[in-house]
């Protein structure tokens, strides 16, 4: 049997019912303060780009082309706006934004070698302003996300694109496209049948379980924005849309998701919108959380109303560059960390911001931790019923000096420890890390074919997760 590893964010592997005096919290991104902002709007620079003149939510979609030896972005801009472009920022603290329907929205590309400098290469692809010397992708496109499809075999279909076209309100449709080389995309298809709202992230990827493309988008109920997600066996003729996610009222929207799979769960990266009290600090601002889900059906929240990338501090227009709106691109792993890029603003949704591209880190696997709730109290940690097969066992925890982790076997329903180990107590873990567990002369194969429980009692320390020769029984999972 495989050795699997489980992360403590996950209720499925934890007993509640017999944990005491602990709560989760997400572990906070840390921004690359030395290299961001990475780049940003270049509608006012010298020489200008006059394509970019607002980035607004961006929903950047990067990557690394393992093909090209290269980072590549996809980013989502506007680049007609007349009331953007025709104030100046000095003009803007103080003005409203007032956007019009002739708002042109477009997808345009940049790539990097090294993940921290960034290039927006000449396409030649798409006319502005009567020439091609931009680095505009697509026209039209809203919301766009671009799938390297390892598994494809057709080479011209081997970059996938996902968008909404967007020629007017009453006249847009959702739409598909497919590449060679990630750069020069056939014409957009229509789907066939459904047209969701979509008028968000578009984030599409191919599910390792079904071998099926799954996007994840949003639609519109009763009012509120929820997270849905389409299904599809060929790229071409996709599923009408499900909910599968949603915040609490007007003041918590889900306003986009990009999903990534990470130790057979199925982690979302949501964009939450705050609006329906205009006098509350975050009204019409965007935070950053962690959601998660077993099977793609519904997504609970990871330490509900805790910030994944913090928002920057301060406010329009001398706040930090990210202070008002935050949306993220699922992770790329560089030198044993994960890198989340995402497009900050600093300014509220609906209003003036100019917007920025950065990225932010944190170590594999530290997503969530529990801690104590009285930090002078030991806390307990009892997993779900599990089945034992082998002698491996490990906890992932940050142990401060004056801190530990024991661990004692209970039966699998967590009530009362195994009689023929009673006295059974790991040794203190008082490491970081991947930390093994062991017990004084006695291995874990010697409980045989019977479930266990393992209570953790902890002091001084954060719990992220556990691997080893265990499998959670599947009766509550």
């Amino acid at each position: 049997m495989q050795s699997l590893k489980y992360l403590f964010l996950d209720t499925g592997i934890l007993n509640g019912h017999w944990c005491a005096n602990m709560e989760l919290k997400v572990n906070p991104a840390v921004k690359d303060t030395k290299c961001n902002p990475l780049f940003q709007e270049e509608f006012f620079a010298d020489p200008p780009k006059p394509w970019e003149v607002r980035y607004d939510n961006g929903y950047p979609n990067v990557f690394y082309d393992e093909e090209k030896k290269i980072f590549r972005l996809y980013y989502t801009l506007i680049i007609y706006d007349e009331d953007s472009q025709n104030t100046p920022l000095k003009d803007r603290p103080g003005k409203l934004y007032m956007p019009t329907s002739s708002r042109i929205t477009a997808v345009c590309y940049a790539e990097s070698e090294d993940g921290t400098n960034w290039v927006k290469p000449d396409l030649g692809l798409v006319e502005f302003k009567g020439n091609t010397h931009n680095n505009i992708l697509m026209r039209n496109a809203h919301g766009t996300s671009v799938l390297y499809d390892k598994e494809e075999k057709e080479p011209a279909r081997r970059y996938k694109l996902m968008t909404k076209i967007e020629f007017s309100s009453d006249c847009s449709y959702m739409a598909v496209a497919f590449s060679a080389d990630g750069i020069h995309f056939c014409d957009p298809i229509p789907w066939p049948k459904f047209n969701p709202q979509a008028d968000t992230y578009n984030f599409v990827f191919r599910d390792s379980r079904t071998n099926r493309f799954v996007l994840i988008t949003r639609i519109w109920k009763n009012g509120l924005r929820v997270a849905a997600r389409c299904e599809s066996e060929d790229f071409l003729f996709w599923s009408e849309p499900v909910e599968v996610g949603r915040g609490q009222g007007y003041t918590e929207q889900i306003y986009s998701m990009p999903v990534f799979e990470y130790e057979r769960l199925y982690l979302g990266l949501a964009s939450v919108y705050h609006e329906g009290n205009r006098d509350s600090d975050d009204f019409d601002t965007v935070d950053l959380r962690l959601t998660y889900s077993t099977d793609l059906s519904k997504f609970e929240w990871v330490g509900e109303g805790q910030n994944f990338i913090p928002r920057g501090s301060g406010h329009y227009p001398d706040g930090q560059f990210d202070c008002g709106c935050i949306y993220a691109s699922i992770p790329v792993e560089i030198d044993g960390r994960l890198y989340f890029y995402y497009m900050g603003g600093n300014g509220r949704h609906t209003d003036y911001r100019e917007t920025s591209f950065a990225r932010c880190s944190i170590e594999k696997d530290h997503f969530a931790y529990y801690q104590t709730l009285e930090d002078e109290k030991e806390g307990v940690l009892t997993t779900a019923g599990l089945f034992v097969f082998g002698n491996s066992l490990e906890i992932l925890a940050e142990v401060e000096p004056d801190g530990y982790i024991v661990c004692e076997l209970t039966d699998s329903s967590g009530v009362t420890r195994k009689p023929a180990f009673e006295e059974r107590l790991s040794r203190p873990v008082t490491g970081s890390g991947w930390q093994t567990v062991l017990f004084e002369d006695f291995e874990l194969t010697q409980v045989k074919e019977l479930p266990v429980s393992l209570r953790f009692r902890f002091k001084h320390a954060r719990l992220y997760g556990l691997r080893g020769d265990i499998h959670v029984l599947p009766h509550r999972y």
